[in-house]
């Protein structure tokens, strides 16, 4: 059988050095499909690594599927790169790769790791494409550096495309569709950034994007790259920031992915003891392998430099950082020092942050990371990850265990709700109420608020007042911020139809408010990270299960009290000392009756008298109203 491939390499000796020393960050430009001309002939150059296999072959739409028509060459370097250049073929062809191994004579059909474009799942071939998009985000670019800051408002629209919304026929809005109906959504509420959950491509549909299997494609069941493309333009044209959940933590072992790939533990660690994830039947990267490190930080750099993304949310970090993450004595094996850390991991992801910050500016990269790991979120090279924020899972608990107790019962819990600003300041945090806590039988957030309908609806929007005056960014997933009944359904559209009910739409109207006090205030994300930016004025006031501080900025000018009141009980005549000043104006009330509140009569505007209270020399007498959070600026 005639071999129709011609030799061709986009590879140089400098590529193979930098990928043998897991310091090639760019391979998406060397490997997998590129449709080019060479020598005048138009086709498609091919490049694989399968250092186990004896032979490759690509097969597609263009021979048959046949093994052996298209056969790739091995390079003379022993770099296990195979490549060849394919005349005719072009974008828009299917392709896999058929791989014969040297192990045992194993024969593989896989996609391409490196693929831009995947068929339709259940469909698994890769795709050719040629990728021509014109960006029309050159604005958001001259202030992305700004708006992406620490010190600015970041609070995180979270989305799982597919179920967002549904077409009246029940099929899931397209990525154009989204650019326009999702898009202004997010705008009108006044988030700062959207985070969507992962969108490389995956085959199974209740893995939610985690197990995926195309890291370098965005799932072709809402439409082409080009048109997600034009998705995240429309955002930056909007003014808000985009975040990918991206997993570099495990990965499916379906037969078309990157599992056993060329008949050997390739991209997987070998040792099952580091290579394989027993929770989610999934395999572990090899992170000791200089390949499998250049493989997937050149991901991380692909979904920034080639699709504008602004920041990457990374999936569950504490699983990469531990040798015995949910293994029993004898079920993992300890590192050279004896301790229980994934050194190899560590290493990669400082190697990923360092290359991210370094190459894009304003960008931000969040661990979903679980644990007491030191420094997470601090520069690498002082010691730390260099993430630029962490998931701040123990505010999380913590809150929404106190807030599903009834109120007659918080004055015993006051420690749950005020214990987070014990460490708030340790690491950058951001506070996520997330698409993890609305599933498997933990109830909706408003299905765990305690007491009658009217108290559960108060109980939401006083935790959210009290989250979004907390130091830290924000983050919440979709339908919480319309208080959504029940649990998250991947497979149906939210209700949306609640928001025709005045409580619902009380809830979504106090997100939007919020939303915009958070970035238009300064006392709010000036100082979000830095402890000088929050004081208590009263934690210890159990029996009324009350909490007031001021959250400051760098100006005097810059600061909010804030009231918390946990019971349904109301006062007349609550004194609290706060910080010098004239008067404190009322900025925020959760418990207007615009949101569903009660409306409880409190003044707009509140004299502070020289009298001492809560150690300070001055204080005022409020009214407080019941389950609820008022912010006053300090004038």
């Amino acid at each position: 059988m005639k071999n129709n491939t011609i030799a061709h390499s986009l590879f140089t000796d400098f590529d193979i050095n930098l990928l043998r020393a897991g310091k090639h960050f760019n391979l998406f430009d060397k490997m997998g499909s590129h449709p080019m001309t060479v020598d005048g002939v138009e086709g498609t150059y091919f490049a694989v690594w399968a250092p186990s296999a004896k032979s490759v072959s690509v097969i597609g739409d263009f021979n048959f599927w046949l093994e052996g028509d298209h056969k790739l060459f091995v390079r003379w370097d022993g770099s296990g790169i195979w490549e060849g250049f394919i005349p005719g073929v072009g974008h828009g062809n299917l392709y896999k790769y058929k791989i014969q191994s040297h192990h045992n004579d194993v024969v593989c059909e896989k996609a391409d790791p490196y693929a831009r474009s995947c068929e339709h799942p259940p469909l698994t071939a890769s795709v050719v494409w040629n990728d021509d998009y014109a960006w029309k985000d050159k604005t958001w670019f001259t202030k992305r550096k700004k708006l992406n800051q620490l010190d600015q408002a970041i609070s995180v629209y979270e989305v799982h495309l597919s179920s967002w919304r549904k077409k009246a026929d029940g099929r899931s809005l397209s990525y154009i569709d989204m650019a326009q109906e999702l898009v202004s959504y997010v705008q009108e509420m006044n988030y700062t950034h959207v985070e969507f959950m992962p969108v490389m491509e995956y085959p199974y549909d209740p893995s939610w994007g985690y197990q995926l299997t195309g890291y370098y494609a965005p799932t072709s069941r809402f439409g082409s790259p080009e048109e997600f493309k034009v998705l995240i333009d429309a955002f930056h044209k909007a003014g808000i920031a985009v975040i990918l959940d991206w997993v570099p933590s495990h990965f499916p072992s379906d037969d078309h992915g990157l599992g056993f790939f060329d008949g050997s533990h390739l991209y997987e660690h070998p040792d099952p003891r580091k290579g394989y994830h027993k929770d989610w039947k999934s395999l572990i990267f090899n992170y000791e392998r200089p390949e499998v490190r250049s493989f997937l930080i050149s991901n991380a750099v692909f979904w920034m430099q080639e699709y504008h993304i602004d920041g990457l949310r990374v999936d569950a970090v504490a699983s990469m950082l531990y040798l015995d993450y949910s293994r029993e004595d004898g079920e993992w094996e300890p590192n050279e020092f004896g301790g229980r850390e994934n050194l190899a991991a560590v290493g990669f992801l400082k190697d990923l942050n360092l290359e991210l910050y370094s190459r894009f500016e304003g960008i931000q990269t969040i661990a979903e990371e679980s644990t007491a790991f030191p420094m997470v979120s601090r520069p690498t090279d002082i010691g730390g990850l260099g993430f630029g924020m962490k998931w701040m899972m123990g505010w999380m608990h913590d809150t929404l265990e106190y807030m599903k107790k009834d109120s007659v019962y918080r004055k015993y819990h006051q420690n749950d709700i005020s214990f987070s600003l014990t460490y708030t300041f340790t690491e950058n945090f951001m506070l996520p109420l997330s698409h993890d806590e609305v599933v498997y039988g933990k109830n909706s957030i408003l299905g765990r608020m305690p007491g009658d309908e009217w108290q559960r609806f108060a109980n939401l929007r006083a935790l959210y007042a009290y989250m979004y005056t907390h130091p830290g960014a924000k983050l919440n997933f979709m339908g919480g911020e319309f208080a959504q009944y029940e649990e998250w359904n991947f497979e149906q559209s939210l209700d949306w139809h609640l928001t025709q009910y005045h409580y619902h739409r009380g809830v979504q109207e106090t997100i939007k408010d919020l939303n915009k006090l958070y970035k238009s205030s300064k006392a709010l994300h000036q100082l979000q990270f830095s402890a000088q930016g929050f004081e208590w004025l009263s934690y210890d006031d159990s029996e009324n299960s009350i909490l007031a501080y001021v959250r400051k900025g760098k100006t005097k000018k810059d600061r909010f009290v804030v009231i918390n009141n946990f019971t349904p009980t109301t006062h007349s005549n609550y004194q609290i000392g706060v910080p010098e000043g004239k008067k404190l104006s009322l900025v925020f009330n959760s418990d207007e009756s615009k949101y569903g509140g009660s409306d409880f009569k409190i003044d707009q505007e509140y004299l502070i008298e020289e009298i001492c209270s809560h150690g300070k020399n001055q204080s005022v007498i409020l009214r407080i109203p019941p389950l609820s959070t008022q912010v006053y600026q300090v004038l």
